[in-house]
C-alpha cells in the first residue's frame, strides 16, 4: 500500500531529474519563469490557490440549483399538506435565503483548504460571518409575513393597513439590527454613528418634511380609519376610485377606468373624502313633470299610487330608518312636478340600478293609468279676438277675504299705539 502511494512522487521526482539533467537553457528559463507568476499569482493568493477556490465556489453554486430543486421544494410539499397556512407562508418567506447556504458551505470550505495569508483568511472569515449575519435577519425579516395570520384578530380590532404597517416596520428594523450586528462584527461602534445618524437626521428632515408630511398623514388616516383598502372613496378635486393599498407616503387608488393614481397621503389627509362604501342606503331622488291638464282628482291618484307602490316594496326603507316622500312639489312653466325622495336598503350599485329600473316603469304605468301624460317644455300662443272679450263678473268674496281685512285692520290699529301725533 505504501509502495502505490509513493509511486507517484517517485515518478515526479524522475520527471524532474529527467528535466534538469536534459533541458535546455531556454526552456529551464522559461519554465522557471511561468512558475515564479504562478506562485506569485495576485492578491496574495496563487493561481493554483485562486484556481481551487473558484472551483470550488462553482461547485457550490451547482449544488445550491440541486438544493433549491430537492430540499427547498420538499419541504415547501411537506408544508402544503398542513392544514394550517402559517408554514406556508413561513416557508415560502424563507425559501429564498435558504438557497444561499450551500454558498457559504463552500465559500467556507475553499478557505479551509487554500492555505491563504493569515490577514486575508482574517478578513474572509468577518465576510463570511456578515454575510451568515445578515442572511440570518433576512430570513428573519421574510419571516415576519407569516405573522399576518397571527395577527388575524388584531385585523378585527385595528385595520387591515395597521397590521400591514405594524408587519413593514418589524421587517425594516429587523434589516437595521442585522446591519448594525454586521457592523459590531468589523468594530464599528454603533453609538457614535447612531449620533452622527441623529445630526445627519436633522439635516434630511429639513429637506424631506414633505416625506414626513406624507408618513404622519398616512398614520393619521389609519388611525382615524377614513378608508380601508377595497372601499369606494371621492376626495374632492383629487381622486375617486377604490383604494387598493396605504403605503408609507402615498396611497395606490384604482380609478373606474381602471388606471392606477399614485395620491400622496398628505393629499387624502387635508381633502374632504367622502367613503361611499360606508353609506346605509342608496338614494333615489326624482323630479317627475306631470301635464297642467291633470286634474286635482289625478294628482292625488298618482300621488297615492307612487307612495303605496314604494311603502310595499321591501326593497326600500321605510321611515324612520330613512326619509320617504311623494308630493306635489312645484309649479313649473311646462309642468306640474313631484318630488320623489326615497331610499333602498341594498348598496350594491347594480342591484340599485336594477330596482330604479323597476320603479320608473312602475311611474309610468301609474301615470299612463290616471289618463295623464308626462310634461315636455312647450308654449302656449294666444291669438287676440276680434270681438272685444266678454267681462265676466268675478264672484263674490267669500268669508275668509273679510275676516282677512279685519285682521289686517286690527294688527294696524296695534301698530300706531304709544306713538305721538306729531313728529315731535
Amino acid at each position: 500500500m505504501k509502495g502505490k502511494i509513493m509511486e507517484p512522487d517517485i515518478a515526479l521526482t524522475q520527471v524532474s531529474a529527467w528535466w534538469d539533467a536534459n533541458a535546455p537553457g531556454w526552456a529551464k528559463d522559461a519554465f522557471a519563469y511561468l512558475q515564479s507568476i504562478w506562485n506569485e499569482g495576485a492578491y496574495g493568493l496563487t493561481y493554483g490557490q485562486i484556481i481551487t477556490i473558484t472551483g470550488i465556489i462553482l461547485f457550490s453554486l451547482m449544488v445550491r440549483g440541486l438544493f433549491a430543486r430537492t430540499f427547498v421544494r420538499w419541504i415547501t410539499r411537506l408544508a402544503s399538506g398542513t392544514k394550517t397556512k402559517l408554514d406556508d407562508v413561513l416557508v415560502k418567506a424563507i425559501a429564498t435565503p435558504l438557497k444561499i447556504v450551500p454558498v457559504i458551505i463552500g465559500i467556507y470550505i475553499a478557505l479551509q483548504v487554500a492555505h491563504i495569508d493569515p490577514t486575508a483568511e482574517m478578513y474572509a472569515n468577518k465576510i463570511i460571518q456578515s454575510v451568515v449575519t445578515l442572511a440570518v435577519f433576512w430570513t428573519l425579516s421574510r419571516a415576519v409575513n407569516a405573522f399576518e395570520y397571527v395577527f388575524t384578530s388584531l385585523k378585527d380590532t385595528l385595520s387591515a393597513a395597521v397590521v400591514d404597517w405594524m408587519i413593514k416596520a418589524l421587517q425594516i428594523i429587523l434589516i437595521i439590527l442585522g446591519f448594525g450586528a454586521v457592523a459590531e462584527q468589523w468594530g464599528i461602534a454603533i453609538a457614535p454613528l447612531i449620533a452622527g445618524l441623529g445630526v445627519f437626521g436633522i439635516a434630511v428632515g429639513l429637506g424631506a418634511q414633505d416625506l414626513f408630511k406624507n408618513l404622519i398623514s398616512g398614520l393619521l388616516i389609519i388611525s382615524e380609519k377614513r378608508f380601508v383598502p377595497g372601499e369606494w372613496i371621492q376626495a374632492d378635486g383629487v381622486v375617486e376610485g377604490t383604494v387598493e393599498k396605504i403605503n408609507f407616503r402615498s396611497t395606490l387608488v384604482r380609478r373606474f377606468d381602471k388606471s392606477p393614481v399614485y395620491v400622496p397621503n398628505s393629499a387624502l389627509s387635508d381633502a374632504a373624502v367622502t367613503n361611499f362604501s360606508r353609506m346605509t342606503h342608496r338614494r333615489i331622488k326624482w323630479v317627475i313633470g306631470v301635464e297642467y291638464r291633470t286634474t286635482v282628482d289625478q294628482l292625488k291618484y298618482i300621488r297615492d299610487e307612487i307612495e303605496a307602490w314604494l311603502w310595499n316594496d321591501d326593497r326600500f326603507a321605510k321611515p324612520p330608518e330613512a326619509a320617504l316622500f311623494v308630493r306635489v312639489d312645484n309649479f313649473n312653466a311646462s309642468s306640474i312636478d313631484y318630488l320623489i325622495y326615497t331610499f333602498t336598503k341594498t348598496k350594491d350599485w347594480g342591484e340599485w340600478l336594477a330596482i330604479k329600473e323597476e320603479f320608473a316603469v312602475a311611474i309610468m304605468q301609474i301615470i299612463e293609468k290616471a289618463g295623464t301624460g308626462f310634461a315636455f317644455p312647450s308654449q302656449t300662443i294666444y291669438l287676440q279676438e276680434t270681438d272685444p272679450p266678454e267681462i265676466m263678473a268675478p264672484p263674490a268674496r267669500s268669508e275668509g277675504v273679510e275676516r282677512a281685512r279685519q285682521r289686517i285692520a286690527e294688527a294696524q290699529r296695534r301698530k300706531g299705539i304709544g306713538e305721538a301725533d306729531d313728529e315731535g
